[in-house]
């Protein structure tokens, strides 16, 4: 086997091998002492100006990185699906009882909020599936490419508390990830997304975006989910769940329909933060992503290109010993 192979095998195993360990980290849970999101079991869904988390109610984990919790289990019909295609997804909510549910009720205009991504954070998407009278939960999905996906259910059952319960599911092939540099000005479709603010662990923070197009101020957002702008943030490295809307809402005399989006957000935990948000102009829903880190994280060293040496350390004037 030449050089090349070699490498190429290796890599292969490597990314398997990672690949392993994500998956046998998701299954064990968050790492000891992580704090959890606001508002324990409502860390989906919760209110925009709920307390910090330190007077939140105790949690055991953040939102999302269980499949089973408070009594409720996500339970998809597949973990495996093929990428570069659009094709059938379904799951049940399984109930205390170990019977599907099949009452919801209605959060932000929808009984269910389903975000599908990659653990690498990339092919981020916000669907909302169907409900059959099963209990059965029915969407068409597709995943661009290869690669560990994450899928968090987003709902509050009739009659129990607001809940985000996650599984992993898989896309054959081979896995190429994509590394998130620190970012705070997205571009999507000709529009232009800044995000101003600092995330505070612990701590309610104001966050403000901003959306302008072809450099001007978009001031005809329009209601999407019953907001200017719906947002989910991510942590790095387990994906804890964190979902918050804006301080205000379409109709109430206050809020304007841009071209900012203020929002208040708690993040559980110092780290590296992906968001995305979700607006509508023009009648389609376009997301921005950033990636942000919380005050006070050091920011990433820059990487060395391949096959690039690094510079020599400077000279300070006292010469080696040989």
């Amino acid at each position: 086997m030449n050089t090349v192979a070699k490498l190429s095998a290796y890599g292969v195993a490597l990314a398997l091998v990672a690949g392993g360990a994500w998956a046998a980290g998701t299954a064990v849970g968050p790492f000891a002492g992580a704090a959890g999101l606001p508002g324990g079991e409502d860390a989906g869904h919760g209110d925009a100006h709920s307390g910090t988390v330190a007077e939140a109610a105790p949690t055991d984990e953040p939102g999302g990185l269980a499949s089973s919790r408070g009594g409720y289990t996500l339970t998809p019909t597949t973990t495996t699906l093929t990428p570069g295609t659009n094709q059938p997804f379904s799951f049940k909510i399984l109930g205390p009882d170990g019977a599907p549910v099949t009452a919801y009720d209605v959060e932000h205009e929808k009984r269910m909020h389903l975000i599908v991504v990659r653990r690498d954070t990339a092919g981020f998407q916000h669907v909302h599936p169907e409900l059959a009278p099963d209990g059965v939960w029915n969407v068409p999905l597709a995943l661009p490419e290869a690669g560990s996906y994450r899928v968090f259910a987003d709902f509050k059952p009739t009659g129990g508390a607001a809940s985000t319960l996650g599984v992993d599911v898989a896309a054959a092939g081979e896995f190429k990830p994509v590394e998130h540099r620190p970012s705070r000005v997205a571009d999507v479709d000709g529009y232009q997304v800044r995000l101003d603010g600092e995330l505070t662990p612990g701590k309610s923070s104001k966050v403000t975006l901003t959306v302008t197009k072809d450099g001007r101020d978009v001031t005809d957002l329009q209601p999407y989910l019953g907001a200017y702008g719906h947002l989910v943030a991510l942590r790095g490295g387990d994906l804890a769940y964190l979902h918050v809307h804006p301080d205000g809402e379409p109709g109430d005399g206050r809020t304007k329909p841009g071209p900012t989006v203020t929002l208040f957000a708690e993040v559980p935990s110092a780290g590296t933060y992906r968001l995305f948000l979700d607006f509508q102009h023009q009648g389609k829903v376009r997301t921005a992503e950033f990636t942000v880190a919380t005050a006070g994280t050091p920011a990433p060293a820059p990487s060395t290109p391949q096959n690039q040496t690094p510079p020599p350390a400077a000279d300070d004037g006292h010469g080696g010993h040989g």
